[in-house]
């Protein structure tokens, strides 16, 4: 992906701004969307006193708030919105353990969002698990759908020997995640666009995804998954990925699944895939419920609840 100098300059202004604030020691955990809102509601919009207001409330804010040089690092990213008198910032940090991540601005309405939240908790707890209990080796790692390029990251800081890809369709997620591998200081993570595996050759001891799981009326890159109920996505991401595991290596899927008269849809697709003696597999629920608010949303009329699970598939040697 080939950046216009405009983008070069604005991605290395987004980048001091993060390396200030790890200097300034912040940290912000990210929420869902809903409790976002009953947070700013809670606080009239020109009570923002604090970066954590700005960029992991994501409040409106008097230009006096910051000091001139994080504002001038703003207006050189292209990241303020005016309100009146007041600014706001068009992206949000977040912090999970010593990493920060650069990720949209609430809410995330935009088509090519970057989205980062308590499913990206989830996904790290799953990839962080799988590397603790697992010493077997990792020369070739791949993060498809890499949104913020956690995944990478993870893998890159706990294997620093291995060649780590992080491939997404939306090429402002590949801009984010080139930004938080900086600010992650790592050397062995590459960045490439791609649609799942397309274009991307070789084998991998390691495959994690995150693949959005809902039914969204705008598809949304990062939220919309396709097929009857949000599944579609991550089912071929499944079928992409198992033909390209190397002997010993593991895909990592974490993803939701709408379950429907205590069935889970998703379970029973993968299990079809799964049939050979080829797979060591594991399935399980992470959350019985999540994202609730999304059952009033068309095409959840007979879903009961939202589970979000994982998937663990190892190719025997």
């Amino acid at each position: 992906m080939e950046l216009t100098a405009e983008q070069l300059q604005a991605d290395s202004a987004l980048l001091q701004l993060g390396r200030r604030l790890i200097a300034d020691g912040y940290t912000f955990t990210c929420v869902t969307p809903v409790t976002q809102q009953r947070n700013l509601e809670r606080t009239p919009a020109n009570q923002s006193h604090s970066l954590r207001d700005v960029f992991g409330w994501n409040r409106s804010f008097f230009p006096g708030n910051l000091s001139p040089d994080e504002l001038k690092q703003m207006w050189l990213a292209n990241i303020l919105d005016k309100h009146g008198s007041q600014l706001r910032s068009t992206v949000r940090f977040s912090t999970l353990g010593d990493w920060l991540f650069l990720h949209s601005g609430y809410p995330t309405l935009s088509h090519d969002a970057v989205f980062f939240g308590p499913d990206s908790y989830r996904f790290a707890h799953v990839i962080q698990a799988h590397l603790q209990r697992d010493a077997g080796e990792i020369n070739h790692a791949i993060e498809i759908g890499c949104g913020t390029g956690i995944g990478a990251i993870l893998i890159a800081t706990a294997r620093r020997h291995a060649q780590v890809t992080a491939v997404d369709i939306n090429d402002l997620a590949l801009r984010y995640t080139a930004i938080n591998v900086a600010l992650a200081e790592l050397a062995n993570v590459s960045i490439e666009h791609s649609d799942v595996l397309h274009g991307i050759t070789g084998t991998f001891d390691l495959i994690v995804c995150n693949p959005p799981y809902m039914l969204d009326a705008g598809e949304r890159t990062y939220r919309h998954g396709g097929g009857t109920l949000g599944e579609g996505l991550a089912l071929r991401i499944v079928e992409e990925s198992l033909e390209r595991l190397a002997a010993g290596g593991t895909l990592l899927l974490y993803s939701g699944s709408a379950i429907v008269d205590g069935q889970d849809p998703f379970y029973n697709a993968v299990k079809s895939l799964l049939q050979s003696s080829e797979w060591v597999w594991s399935y399980q629920e992470v959350d019985p419920d999540v994202f609730g608010e999304q059952l009033l949303e068309p095409g959840y009329q007979y879903v009961e609840r939202i589970a979000a699970v994982s998937l663990s598939v190892t190719r025997r040697k």
